[in-house]
């Protein structure tokens, strides 16, 4: 069995980005603190104390999920912008698009009796049309400690290029056990799955992912954070959540209104009151980015 590496919260981006593509997913050890972890829990353990449980196996009879984490929790704002992951997620997709989005934010916890979740991949998410590429970077904050006994993520390292078939055995599947304010950064492609909860407390990950700015999200952003939340973001989180083009012409609107009201076509920031003088379909560079393309 082979296990998973653990690298310190100040890696190289060179060296995430590396692991992750020959193993599938690595360990970041002592990202966040103590203290982080108890105000974002101060933020978040209302909504996570009235969600209920999963109706099938997949989700979890004993497992609940929290989503809409961007607009409830500006300490998870803070987890979705954190440079120690969101630098090696751009360069991981930057073979594949010209921006990365956020995917899905959710708190999974994994209650005492759970038993262990069928060992997938994420991209699957999409079907099986994406074996070609790579679509996704995902991380799982522990907010508790993830152990062997309470249900730590099942990952198969090394297993990104089996084919969707593939027949895991038991030999071949190690679990993510970390300290609370470590992260499990892991593939769309990588095999795995949630651990079972044999122990009497809960395990309580944050599972935020980024995909290809091309995609369609898994948690729909822009109804889970509607323009009159998304002003009030940051940019950069604007962007992350979706109010930026995807690339040239991908991603523009025509807004409502009386003839000549609005120019005709306009990028998704200017739902969020950000206006410009004349339609766009996009910025030069993402221009010069379709024109490569084409050329290729």
């Amino acid at each position: 069995m082979s296990k998973l590496k653990h690298l310190p919260a100040d890696a190289e981006v060179k060296s995430i980005v590396a692991t992750v593509e020959q193993d599938g997913a690595v360990i970041l050890d002592n990202v966040i603190s103590k203290e982080f972890i108890a105000a974002l829990r101060e933020e978040t353990d209302p909504y996570m104390d009235q969600t209920v449980n999963g109706e099938d196996p997949f989700a979890g009879f004993k497992t609940t999920r929290t989503g809409g984490l961007i607009v409830r929790s500006s300490k998870c704002c803070d987890l979705i912008e954190h440079e120690t992951v969101l630098n090696p997620c751009r360069e991981f997709l930057a073979p594949f698009c010209e921006r990365v989005q956020l995917h899905l934010t959710q708190i999974i916890r994994i209650r005492p009796g759970e038993t262990a979740q069928a060992i997938h991949r994420d991209k699957w998410a999409w079907g099986k049309h994406l074996s070609h590429l790579e679509p996704q970077f995902n991380t799982i904050w522990a907010i508790t400690d993830f152990t062997n006994e309470n249900g730590a993520t099942q990952v198969v390292p090394g297993s990104t290029k089996w084919p969707d078939d593939q027949e895991i055995k038991p030999e071949q599947i190690t679990q993510a056990e970390m300290k609370a304010g470590s992260v499990l950064i892991y593939s769309g492609s990588v095999f795995h799955g949630g651990g079972a909860n044999n122990s009497d407390g809960d395990r309580i990950g944050i599972n935020i992912t980024y995909a290809l700015g091309w995609l369609r999200q898994e948690e729909n952003q822009y109804l889970t954070c509607p323009p009159e939340h998304a002003k009030d973001l940051s940019p950069s989180l604007q962007e992350l959540a979706g109010y930026a083009m995807g690339q040239y012409a991908l991603g523009y609107f025509t807004p409502p209104g009386n003839p000549g009201e609005s120019p005709e076509t306009v990028p998704p920031q200017y739902a969020l009151g950000v206006r410009k003088e004349r339609s766009t379909m996009g910025n030069i560079g993402d221009l010069d980015a379709l024109e490569r393309a084409l050329k290729t």
